[in-house]
């Protein structure tokens, strides 16, 4: 193991209560966990050694490796033959707001990357015809995107905006996010009405997502208005639930 793998978890300030009900490998995976979400083990960072790691904490192997698994299993860490335990990325937390998963993952500091699957026009389904107010069977654009995150697929985003306004190009669609590309051409993006669901991944999704067949997915199906009322588009999307969740803020009433 190269001396540097071991150096990144000797910073960190880590400790066990043996007192505490809590497992230990929980809490040796809550604390691991932490320092990835604040970005005190960061993307690419070697975990170090389980041997050293449970000397250090006077812990038994199994327990450090338990601890590690469950990361692993959370997304957090890979494990790579010949390199060792490896910081993934932290799991984006997106809030229930109108805002684009580019941009969340831009200010996550998750540097967003994109690939045009399709930018094409086609006749609107019973379902895009009703969340964009038009006939079924008119005319609407269909953008379908794979976004990832250090160049690891985390969405497959599904759009459809109305033609005869906003027209995306897709050079322009694989550098920045779609509201950016419609704030600039003069859309004011006022609300939107939006569904959260889970299904299961089909085999050509889990292909496409670098999932398996079956795997779970978030959904998100969203009707964006501007600030006339009227719907500019309809997004359909599905995303990595080892990779993402979706964070909401609830209010108690008075």
């Amino acid at each position: 193991m190269p001396k540097q793998a071991a150096g990144q978890t000797e910073a960190l300030q880590l400790g066990v209560d043996r007192a505490s009900p809590v497992p230990l490998y929980f809490q040796l995976a809550q604390q691991l966990e932490a320092a990835i979400e604040q970005g005190r083990l960061a993307p690419g960072s070697l975990l170090g050694n389980e041997i050293d790691l449970a000397h250090r904490l006077g812990l038994s192997r199994p327990t450090v490796r338990q601890a590690i698994q469950s990361l692993v299993d959370k997304g957090l860490l890979v494990r790579r033959r010949g390199v060792g335990t490896q910081v993934v990325h932290s799991q984006v937390k997106r809030p229930l707001e109108l805002s684009s998963l580019y941009d969340d993952l831009e200010g996550a500091g998750q540097r967003p990357t994109t690939r045009v699957l399709a930018n094409e026009i086609e006749p609107a389904s019973a379902e895009v015809a009703a969340a964009l107010g038009l006939a079924e069977g008119a005319e609407v654009h269909r953008i379908e995107r794979l976004r990832l995150a250090h160049d690891e697929p985390m969405a497959y985003l599904r759009n459809h905006l109305p033609v005869g306004g906003f027209a995306p190009d897709s050079a322009r669609l694989e550098d920045t996010g779609l509201y950016r590309l419609m704030r600039a051409a003069g859309i004011t993006l006022h609300s939107a009405r939006q569904t959260v669901g889970a299904r299961a991944a089909t085999l050509a999704e889990g292909q496409l997502l670098a999932e398996t067949g079956g795997a779970p997915l978030l959904t998100m199906a969203r009707t964006t208005f501007d600030d006339t009322g009227r719907a500019v588009e309809f997004g359909s999307h599905l995303y990595r639930a080892s990779r993402y969740s979706f964070e909401f803020q609830l209010l108690v009433r008075p």
